[in-house]
């Protein structure tokens, strides 16, 4: 019963947003047709003097700003009251217009380093505000903060939580949920929070991935990255048209599709050739560690940390001993994954699994275990860990530049551009600017002390940047409110 008021995994899941030309922002999360805003002439210098138009405090919380009309809507967590909240704020400036909380009879588990409860973005049709917690489910408001409708769901089989966000498609608000177990494809009518169809993934582990809605051809793919596969579905039914495996073991970056291109970047540990993680083969796993020769394996009888590590996702059934099955789902899962930057063109008319002349080009240096990358003028982008930017060039795979950011440290914000720029959030609290160039350089970084996990949104002549402690209008020229 949920009372009406008071991820390393799940931290960025569902705010890693990929922007495919400058004209784009955040709303990706809204059916695609005419939803978004142009960028306008955005600030180059994050530590230029007046640059912060307002600044309004907020609890943490890791989902994205998202912008719709005159509004902001975002989600917060107070761990004090264990409140989960979706937020309004006044885009022109920062006033909170509502704030709608909800405490769950359980909270859901979330990574206490650099977790949180409040990681997926809302979504916004107009008319009607979307924001999911894996903790309590779907919620549906209208946009003077009144409760619509609210589908439960969670918490989930996950010890890092929920991430992936809502998005929005024709009358329909569609969610992809993959954890340990039992996990699915569902989507709902916006209007009353009916389910329109389900789709279980049987074949899936936890990933975070948020999907993305392509438009190929005639007709419209609903691309889902999970663990193994990017696969595209029919928004209208939920069936799977086609697939592709060939991805890392866990997968948090969205896909990027351009044009008849899908660019889809995907990493974990233990994926790069050479560093491979292995499981030995179940007989000599139980010639090991089989103390009590039951032909199963409690925690205490395994002498191995990459076992040791992942013993709450492997024990699907949570009865504190794996088995057969659960040890060769994982086995293979490992033999399968595969760390890389795939450009992928699957064709208008793609059904089932794709041959191998789908994939255009895959570069396997500079993969972002998290922060999806971002396309524009030709060119791809992407962040990963200590602050490293590789570009490449989009058509080929070309290598073009590969440098450090100012700073350094961990990114789990996606890279964002716009005005010939690209945008950078490191976890430390850094917002570095560089040209959207072959051979680029730094525009401007400024230090803003609080940590950031949320990919900025750009939006007619701002920045809307969300750190944990606060969410900052940066601009230096006139904006539409």
């Amino acid at each position: 019963m949920i009372q009406p008021f008071p991820a390393l995994l799940a931290l960025a899941l569902g705010l890693a947003l990929p922007v495919t030309s400058a004209e784009s922002t955040l709303r990706y999360f809204h059916d695609d047709a005419g939803v978004a805003s142009p960028a306008g002439t955005l600030p180059a210098d994050p530590d230029a003097p007046g640059l912060i138009r307002w600044r309004t405090a907020l609890d943490s919380g890791h989902s994205s700003p998202l912008v719709a009309g005159s509004r902001i809507f975002l989600t917060t967590f107070r761990e004090a009251t264990s409140e989960l909240a979706t937020v309004a704020i006044n885009v022109a400036d920062g006033r909170v217009l509502w704030r709608q909380p909800v405490v769950p009879d359980k909270l859901e588990q979330f990574h206490r380093g650099t977790g949180n409860p409040a990681t997926a973005t809302p979504a916004c049709d107009g008319d009607r505000v979307f924001s999911f917690f894996g903790s309590v489910g779907l919620l549906c408001y209208d946009l003077t903060g009144k409760l619509l409708w609210h589908h439960r769901m969670g918490p989930f089989q996950d010890e890092y939580g929920a991430g992936s966000s809502p998005i929005l498609y024709e009358d329909l608000v569609i969610l992809n949920q993959d954890h340990d177990a039992d996990n699915f494809l569902i989507a709902l009518e916006r209007e009353t929070g009916k389910v329109r169809w389900k789709s279980a993934r049987p074949d899936t582990v936890r990933s975070y991935s948020t999907p993305v809605l392509w438009r190929n051809g005639e007709r419209t793919d609903l691309l889902v990255a999970g663990s193994l596969e990017l696969a595209g579905y029919d928004p209208k039914t939920g069936a799977r048209r086609w697939w592709h495996h060939g991805l890392a073991r866990i997968v948090i970056p969205m896909p990027v599709p351009v044009g008849d291109t899908i660019y889809m970047a995907s990493w974990s540990p233990g994926g790069d050739s050479g560093q491979r993680i292995t499981l030995p083969p179940w007989s000599i796993a139980l010639e090991k560690w089989d103390a009590n020769h039951d032909e199963r394996l409690a925690r205490s009888e395994i002498q191995d940390r990459e076992v040791l590590d992942r013993f709450f996702r492997m024990d699907l059934d949570h009865d504190g001993l794996l088995n057969s099955a659960e040890w060769e789902r994982h086995a293979d899962v490992f033999r399968k994954a595969r760390n890389s930057v795939l450009a992928l063109r699957p064709g208008t008319t793609a059904a089932g699994e794709l041959p191998a002349t789908a994939v255009q080009w895959s570069h396997a240096r500079g993969v972002p275990y998290v922060a999806s990358p971002v396309v524009d003028g030709g060119r791809f982008w992407m962040v990963k860990d200590g602050g490293i930017v590789t570009e490449l060039e989009a058509a080929t795979g070309r290598v073009l530049n590969e440098e450090r950011l100012p700073g350094g440290g961990n990114y789990y914000a996606s890279a964002v551009a716009g005005d010939g720029k690209i945008f950078f959030a490191g976890e430390s609290g850094r917002l570095s600017v560089v040209t959207n160039r072959v051979r680029w350089t730094v525009l401007g970084s400024h230090d803003f002390r609080e940590k950031i996990y949320a990919t900025p949104a750009v939006d007619r002549g701002r920045i809307l940047l969300r750190t944990e402690q606060a969410l900052y209008s940066l601009g230096t020229s006139p904006t539409v409110p």
